[in-house]
């Protein structure tokens, strides 16, 4: 028959000023008690418990100096409210690690991280019809996992994070993480990585779900907190940005004439120029484009039916109508002819190595991410803007939709994108719009010298000037 246990009164300093020399006890749980050991000078607070999966002894363990002075947190000691804390954090941690060990090899942050990466390498492969490594596992590679010497890059050292057994994970772990990265790091790419741990770990967890006895029970608070979203105060760099890349008509004209001579010399045959034409019409990113069919382009309506990005959590899986002009349907009208519906609206051709010193076309297909980067250098050479981006004709087609008094929330739903994210980046922009909408309401109010209020009129409030 079990012993009853019978509890000391260690609660606060003056109670345990009256206690004898030895351990005294305080229940947690059923199998988990507070221990204080008085000794002739101080006090120390400890901890026992009982493991389900390795037999029925108690487990113990110090914790601290017990603050015998006054009930008040101290350096160096601890109240009984912080021992408490302290012994059931540390009752649970052995627990879970107890529990994954019976339960075979304990998963760790490098397992979740990889099966993470496969899966997100799996889902970016289907969408572009190849075999293909995700971005994310771009990062959590050169960042997390390390990677072997290829070429002429240099072998990368696996972190020590991903060595972290996912039961004794704790916060500390993720923020020295964090700490470590390189300081010339981006802000903008120091939260995707810490965003691309997050989504890993968190997989981690709901995969786990059905046998969580593998993982602490704080351990999404824990991902949480050690993953936080930081402020990124690069409001003036993103500033710069965005004003360097902003085009006015007559430059977007010329990169677009640009684009229609480059197209000729290099033998895309249109495929080049209607692209380009598109971007700067729709202000879509180029993802976007690339996933559009032909039944996207709408000639009768003036209007391209813009697929949503991958961006964000789900929601984009839809289209957006964008009106435009008769030129721009006239530039795809080859594209849409006798055409499948279902065929992608934008291809080119690629080409396959024939013999050891030339090159011949082999089929057509979709545009691929990174097939826009070449041609564009020589058409922004070529218009005179060597420093001009793709990414330059969305910003151009935001702010001129703003110019054009276009209400905020439309010109975020056009654009793919949210009413934060337009006020943040184009702040000034709206700015400018608002105050000449204001100015055409502005009315004379000020009557001229001399003159007076008609009779019958309110006089109440009325100014006139007369000094």
């Amino acid at each position: 028959m079990a012993k009853t246990l019978a509890e000391g009164q260690i609660t606060t300093a003056k109670a345990r000023s009256r206690l004898d020399p030895g351990v005294h006890w305080r229940r947690l749980d059923a199998e988990a008690h507070l221990g204080y050991r008085k000794g002739k000078r101080s006090g120390k607070w400890l901890v026992r418990w009982r493991n389900h999966h390795d037999g029925a002894n108690y487990r113990q363990a110090p914790l601290g100096i017990a603050n015998d002075v006054n009930d008040r947190p101290a350096e160096g000691t601890l109240t009984f409210e912080q021992a408490v804390t302290q012994a059931r954090e540390y009752v649970t941690r052995s627990r879970a690690e107890a529990a994954a060990l019976a339960a075979g090899p304990p998963p760790t942050v490098q397992t979740a991280i990889e099966i993470y990466v496969r899966g997100r390498n799996a889902r970016d492969s289907r969408r572009v019809g190849r075999e293909i490594r995700s971005d994310a596992g771009h990062r959590l590679r050169r960042y997390l996992l390390g990677q072997k010497r290829r070429g002429r890059q240099e072998a990368i050292k696996a972190a020590p994070l991903v060595a972290i057994r996912l039961y004794a994970l704790t916060e500390n772990h993720l923020l020295t993480w964090r700490e470590s990265l390189p300081t010339n790091l981006k802000p903008a790419t120091r939260q995707r990585l810490a965003a691309d741990l997050k989504a890993a770990l968190n997989a981690a967890w709901l995969r786990l779900s059905s046998e969580q006895k593998k993982l602490n029970p704080t351990f999404p608070s824990i991902v949480k907190d050690g993953l936080r979203a930081e402020r990124i105060d690069d409001d003036d760099e993103i500033s710069v940005a965005r004003d360097n890349q902003i085009l006015t008509d007559a430059e977007i004209g010329t990169l677009i004439r640009a684009a229609r001579e480059i197209d000729e010399e290099q033998g895309f045959e249109g495929d080049l120029f209607r692209i380009v034409v598109c971007l700067a019409a729709t202000g879509a990113r180029f993802a976007q484009l690339k996933r559009m069919r032909v039944s996207d382009a709408q000639p009768t309506e003036q209007r391209l039916m813009v697929r949503g990005s991958y961006k964000g959590r789900g929601g984009n899986g839809g289209a957006v109508p964008v009106p435009v002009g008769e030129d721009v349907i006239e530039v795809l009208l080859p594209a849409i002819s006798e055409r499948p519906k279902e065929a992608p609206l934008f291809e080119r051709w690629r080409y396959e190595q024939a013999g050891s010193f030339g090159w011949k076309r082999s089929e057509r297909g979709p545009w691929r991410t990174a097939e826009l980067t070449r041609p564009w250098q020589a058409i922004r050479q070529r218009a005179g803007l060597p420093k001009v981006i793709p990414y330059a004709l969305r910003h151009s087609s935001i702010v001129r939709s703003l110019r054009n008094l276009l209400p905020i929330q439309h010109v975020a739903k056009l654009h793919n994108t949210s009413v934060q994210m337009i006020e943040r980046h184009y702040a000034k922009y709206i700015a400018t719009a608002l105050e000449d909408l204001a100015r055409a309401a502005v009315v004379p109010l000020v009557p001229p010298r001399g003159e007076q209020v008609a009779d019958g009129e309110n006089r109440q409030g009325a100014l006139i000037v007369d000094q």
